[in-house]
């Protein structure tokens, strides 16, 4: 660890220093470094990385109103009741004139903003499908690397291009209320494929049983399912709560640490862990193999002759694909032609 510091710039190797030993502010410096994708990003992570992997993860989905926030908030007060150390990521949707998170979460949790032993940052989708931001996960580890023992993230999500939080989460709660009757069935592929638990909040409203007993039949028929993919013996259970008077939240916090527990002593854990690191390696990739192929067709690129002989036609581009992925010399050999 004190090796890779060095190895860093001075200015970098310093915050994190301070990050590591408690610093907030020089923390919250690193996350937005990570946010911006600034050059000293893979220094930052490669020397946090040996720091990581002691904190859990939960991520907390649903549609705009749902009370996502307040639930978070509420879950926070009893972690926190119980001495826990807490960050939350609040990822919003994005302006697409400037970037920036246009919901703000952090206002809904007042309550913990003046907490040292809880840090909450929000975050702009910045364009991401699946709605996380591109430096959600490096931002995890970040916290992970801080001491955080639970990490809650928060995100907008509305069906199947949300599913990117299961690449973050060990444990996923889908908060709907009784007015996303009508939107279930529309969600209902991305809704099981996500969901470890299902909250319908603001169940004193009306609609909220009908709603359940739909959920709960959709939850049955995924558990049954022999094509449903299944790492661990879990049918997914469907609560109620009340979260602006706190209500339901001690059995939702039970629930997430049943399912933990079952994740834990099955080694089903591990292995999401395993994937998600996986995931996140064949995502960085594709992402600097891109950017490198990007430049090398340039005009000043070394390969900025095979794109002109693919955009004048004298080349097809299956050919040009080939040519370029071949060691130099064997193309011919078989029968891939070269550039004119």
């Amino acid at each position: 660890m004190l090796d890779s510091i060095a190895m860093t710039d001075a200015k970098t190797g310093a915050l994190i220093d301070k990050m590591l030993a408690g610093d907030r502010l020089a923390l919250a410096r690193l996350i937005t470094r990570v946010e911006n994708r600034s050059a000293s990003v893979a220094e930052i992570m490669r020397c946090v990385h040996g720091r990581t992997g002691r904190a859990y993860i939960l991520g907390i989905t649903g549609p705009p109103g749902a009370g996502k926030s307040t639930v978070v908030d509420r879950l926070t007060a009893l972690l926190r009741a119980e001495g826990a150390t807490v960050g939350i990521v609040a990822v919003d949707p994005s302006s697409p004139f400037t970037g920036g998170a246009v919901l703000g979460d952090r206002i809904r949790m007042q309550t913990h903003t003046l907490d040292p032993e809880v840090f909450i940052r929000s975050m702009a989708t910045r364009g991401s499908l699946g709605g996380l931001a591109r430096a959600t996960s490096d931002v995890i580890k970040l916290l992970d690397a801080f001491g955080k023992q639970w990490i809650e993230i928060e995100t907008v999500g509305v069906g199947q291009t949300e599913l990117d939080i299961v690449k973050q989460a060990d444990t996923t709660v889908v908060v709907l209320v009784p007015e996303s009757g009508d939107a279930v069935q529309t969600m209902k592929a991305g809704l099981m494929e996500v969901a470890d638990i299902l909250v319908v909040n603001k169940a004193d409203r009306d609609g909220a049983s009908p709603l359940m007993t739909e959920l709960r039949f959709m939850a049955h028929l995924q558990g049954s399912s022999p094509q449903a993919p299944k790492d661990i013996d879990w049918e997914i259970p469907v609560l109620a709560t009340q979260a602006q008077n706190d209500v339901g939240i001690a059995p939702l916090l039970a629930e997430i640490r049943r399912h933990r527990s079952l994740l834990e002593a099955s080694g089903a854990l591990e292995k999401r862990r395993r994937a998600r690191r996986r995931a996140e390696l064949q995502a960085l990739l594709i992402e600097e193999l891109t950017a490198e192929v990007s430049r090398r067709l340039g005009p000043d690129g070394d390969l900025a002759a095979t794109f002109e002989a693919v955009a004048e036609g004298r080349i097809d581009p299956y050919s040009a694909v080939q040519q370029i992925l071949t060691p130099r010399g064997t193309a011919t050999q078989y029968g891939i032609p070269r550039v004119p």
